[in-house]
């Protein structure tokens, strides 16, 4: 993995690399282009050529070979347009020329020869080159572009900037959420081979304990302790059912199954599935449902809020084991409506829980506390809400703020 890494950042540095280079090059091939001089100065400026060409009264010496090179050539018109010197002058190169014929190569090229030409008082000098040796083209250039020129550069210098930030952003981006992905399915994997292997001993423990609680041979201590086995294991239960479904919420692996239904109804039932599930004497439990809540309807997830509203309530009794009065209520909010849960006369829970991690984890790997609130809170948010924790004096109420839905069935 770390060669793959290595290689990766290998790569990217590559590619930026190039791409700087390939923008710079554009940069300096439009420079050129728009700054060339039309091929006037190739090896030697003409005027040296043209000052090593001097008349000694009867002809013309020159001393200028140098200049030239050994592939070029140059001849001298004269006002009469014969040439009157010329210098390695090709075969195929008039002798003879207009003023028609030397405007049309002036700037061009003769006979397919790449010339240049320099005035003199005496005549007209050109210096050819081999034929194909030399690319010419009429070009111009404004004082406006000109001046435009280092806002040329600048552009294209933070343009290979910002690609190659762009390019590393969006690489790095890939590599994060590869190495998240695979650090998240480690992750689900672990949790989800824990809870399988919690499973099958915890319905054991739970089922001598129940014996043992209901074995009449036994002395009432023994009973009770039996009893607080059972409570705890089933505590261990709902924990690892809550980090299954929380690890799902965040990792959004848990689908929304959404149907319309009443929430005055889901209230009812929440609340007679805690009774019938041996809710002791020790507690109370009440239901709040003002009679306009009971036509009010929402689009969720059935299962998700009542598992939510079982939270909230096996909260109250986990936190008050000298007994509380729990309370359930449906309150209408304006434009939202909020389902809560009271646990008076006891705190409920000792402290609003801390932001969990996104895994529902610890970074040691271990349950945090008030995971069950944190599992409340995952699933109001799915639903387009919020949870509020509002503690004061013995009272402890949890409460699910959720959109209105004044639609009816």
């Amino acid at each position: 993995m770390r060669a793959r890494n290595w290689m990766k950042a290998a790569g990217l540095v590559a590619a930026s690399a190039l791409l700087i280079v390939v923008l710079t090059a554009a940069g300096l091939l439009a420079f050129i282009f728009y700054n060339m001089s039309a091929g006037r100065d190739w090896t030697a400026p003409s005027e040296k050529v043209s000052a090593a060409l001097t008349w000694t009264g009867r002809d013309y010496a020159f001393t200028g070979e140098d200049l030239l090179g050994e592939e070029r050539w140059a001849m001298l018109i004269g006002p009469d347009g014969q040439v009157a010197w010329s210098l390695r002058k090709p075969a195929d190169v008039p002798e003879e020329y207009s003023l028609t014929d030397v405007a049309s190569f002036t700037r061009w090229y003769l006979n397919d020869y790449p010339v240049q030409c320099r005035v003199r008082e005496d005549g007209l000098l050109v210096i050819g080159a081999p034929k194909g040796s030399v690319w010419k083209h009429d070009m111009s250039m404004g004082m406006d572009v000109l001046l435009q020129i280092p806002l040329w550069f600048m552009f294209l210098f933070f343009l290979a900037i910002g690609c190659v930030l762009g390019l590393a952003f969006l690489f790095l981006r890939k590599w994060f959420r590869q190495a998240q992905q695979v650090r998240d399915a480690a992750r689900s994997n672990w949790i989800n081979g824990i809870s399988h292997d919690i499973r099958t001993p915890l319905s054991m423990v739970m089922g001598y304990a129940n014996q043992l609680e209901e074995d009449p041979a036994l002395p009432p201590a023994r009973r009770e302790q039996a009893a607080i086995i059972r409570r705890q294991s089933q505590t261990i239960r709902d924990l690892v059912n809550d980090l299954n479904l929380t690890m799902r919420l965040d990792y959004e692996m848990q689908p929304l199954r959404r149907a319309r239904l009443r929430p005055a109804a889901l209230v009812r039932q929440a609340a007679a599935d805690l009774i019938n599930g041996g809710l002791e004497d020790r507690y109370t439990l009440g239901l709040d449902i003002p009679p306009e809540a009971e036509k009010i309807t929402l689009l969720a997830d059935e299962g998700l809020l009542k598992r939510a509203l079982m939270n909230l309530m096996n909260n109250g009794v986990r936190h008050n084991p000298d007994g509380c009065a729990i309370t359930v209520r449906l309150a209408l909010l304006g434009k939202e409506y909020a389902l809560e849960v009271d646990s008076a006369g006891g705190p409920g829970a000792p402290d609003a829980p801390p932001p969990a991690p996104p895994s529902g984890l610890n970074e040691d790997g271990s349950a945090p506390h008030g995971t069950g609130l944190k599992l409340v809170e995952q699933i109001a948010r799915t639903h387009g809400g919020r949870f509020e924790i509002i503690q004061s004096g013995g009272c402890f109420r949890g409460r699910i703020v959720l959109p209105a839905d004044p639609q009816k069935m």
